[in-house]
């Protein structure tokens, strides 16, 4: 066994997208702060982000608007105070963003005044949503790094993954006091001692055959959170976002919802539109509601797709705000100026998790999780667009607060007993891992998608007890790995997900059982809680 590496922070941020880097310059003004980033600084989901980010600009437009559009959006299943303090506080958010250095769109008025573009999304009865182009995440993401790289109280750990939290038990009561990490690159499993954690690990789509999430996107906060005796909630409600591109040399390629707000329309493959067959809203309805129509018409049809049309915008126009999309379809034979663009719904977006507070806080003292890793009760049933950036912005910043009100000094004066691996080997059987992740993606995509019955939730259960055992066989006998790592929270998470799922007795937001058609007359989040929380 190698000396142990242990690494001391005051607080350790497991994640490095908008919620965690935001959390970081935070509360670095009074802490030493490590941040644990599994791959490259900006490899999360935060960087791939197009469509933007919702707040108040506009004197029209109302925070009571942008509430009432969010709790419609969610199925009235969304936490009205979480909802009213994250409306309240998203402009303030935003200006802070900007004074970090985030450049949104702008353009000049009629009466010759500059002022922030702000487009519309599907669910927004309002244009509130700044976006950079249609990469807004890229220009949030490389503002907040350009902040944390910089900072003397933040460190950074790239390429390393957290395995577990280490948690002590005092009256009754639990509180987080480090995590063991594995260091990608050298191999082998450190500890960090700190007295406050904060998980913005992002969601859980990695759990599904098709997503439009990177890799990273793995569930590893969720998992390591019910672990360690967190509830969670809400976890059925999975989004799947309905345009994803549908070609064999562009894996995980979204296409923004904006498009749809800029006019873009969807048409089956004989041209004919359809949206309005089933939403008065047409193409701007809610995204559960457009997913569930291509969903129906590629199943009635039996096609592979359906297509996203803008064409019928000027070429300037279209590649004046949809750069990134324009330049990646073009590169891949297809000119969104002069034809439709083929499409798929993809997973893309994880509703429910760990439960938290309007701090952030998780039912471990010391533990917070934040952004899409958070059930907060924002979303409620089905996140509408562009509040996901703004969530992690609003509760960074609520967190931050928090953790500096209960701020608790690392003194160096708590002993973690060192990750012992001398009782396991070396795996000569990764392609067991593979088999297991080819098969936990597909039979999660086949029963627990976007239209699900009690006989296909039944299936999956057994399906996934069964990998859980075999991989927690494997854990046991083999030293870790990357992908034994994100295959055994993925499989946890899986089994969350279902469990979830098979609760809800009806049919809202995300989640549609031909068996519960209807939603019942009073919905509530379903929470589970582990058997082992006052362990």
């Amino acid at each position: 066994m190698k000396d142990a590496i242990e690494h001391y922070c005051d607080i350790l941020i497991i994640g490095s997208g908008a919620a965690g880097l935001t959390l970081a310059l935070q509360v670095a003004q009074f802490a030493k702060v490590t941040v644990l980033s599994k791959a490259q600084l900006n490899d999360g989901s935060t960087f791939y982000a197009q469509g933007g980010i919702a707040a108040v600009f506009d004197k029209k437009d109302s925070i009571e608007s942008h509430v009432n559009d969010t709790l419609i959006a969610g199925a009235n299943l969304c936490d009205r105070h979480i909802v009213e303090m994250t409306a309240q506080q998203a402009k303030s958010s935003l200006e802070w963003l900007i004074d970090c250095g985030a450049d949104f769109d702008q353009e000049i008025s009629a009466k010759g005044e500059q002022r922030y573009h702000l487009t519309q999304e599907g669910g927004h009865s309002h244009r509130r949503i700044l976006h950079a182009a249609d990469a807004t995440g890229k220009e949030v993401q490389t503002t907040l790094q350009n902040q944390v790289t910089k900072h003397p109280n933040i460190t950074i750990l790239e390429r390393y993954n957290a395995v577990d939290l280490i948690t002590s038990t005092e009256q009754d009561s639990k509180r987080v006091i480090g995590a063991y990490v594995w260091n990608r690159q050298d191999e082998h499993v450190e500890t960090i001692y700190a007295n406050h954690i904060a998980l913005a690990t992002g969601g859980a789509s990695k759990v599904y055959q098709y997503t439009s999430n990177p890799d990273v996107a793995s569930g590893d906060g969720i998992a390591m959170a019910w672990r360690a005796g967190c509830s969670v909630a809400n976890l059925e409600f999975n989004q799947f976002h309905p345009t994803s591109l549908y070609h064999p040399q562009s894996n995980n390629f979204l296409l923004s919802e904006a498009l749809r707000g800029e006019g873009a329309v969807l048409k089956r493959p004989d041209g004919s539109r359809f949206m309005d067959d089933f939403d008065t809203r047409g193409e701007l309805a809610p995204r559960d509601v457009v997913a569930r129509a291509i969903d129906y018409e590629m199943k009635r049809l039996g096609v592979d797709c359906l297509y996203l049309d803008i064409s019928h915008k000027t070429a300037e126009f279209i590649t004046a705000h949809f750069p990134t999309i324009y330049q990646h379809c073009l590169s891949l034979g297809i000119d969104i100026t002069k034809e439709p663009m083929p499409v798929v719904p993809a997973a893309h977006y994880t509703c429910g998790g760990v439960t938290t507070n309007d701090r952030g806080a998780t039912d471990i003292s010391g533990l917070y999780a934040i952004g899409e890793v958070a059930y907060t009760g924002l979303h409620g049933a089905n996140r509408m667009a562009s509040n996901s950036l703004l969530e992690c912005l609003v509760f960074a910043k609520a967190a931050a607060e928090d953790i500096q009100k209960n701020f608790i000094a690392n003194t160096h004066d708590i002993t973690i007993a060192p990750w012992d691996d001398s009782q396991v080997t070396d795996s000569d059987e990764e392609v067991v891992i593979q088999h297991n992740w080819h098969e936990l993606r597909l039979f999660m995509w086949d029963y627990v998608g976007i239209v699900r019955t009690d006989k296909r939730l039944a299936r999956a259960k057994s399906r996934v007890e069964l990998l859980q055992s075999e991989i927690h066989e494997y854990y046991k006998h083999f030293k870790v790995s990357n992908n034994l790592l994100e295959l055994r929270n993925l499989v946890q998470v899986a089994q969350l997900i279902i469990d979830c799922a098979i609760a809800r007795k009806e049919s809202i937001g995300l989640h549609y059982n031909l068996d519960y058609p209807e939603p019942l007359e009073k919905s509530q989040p379903t929470v589970l809680t582990p058997s082992h929380k006052s362990d």
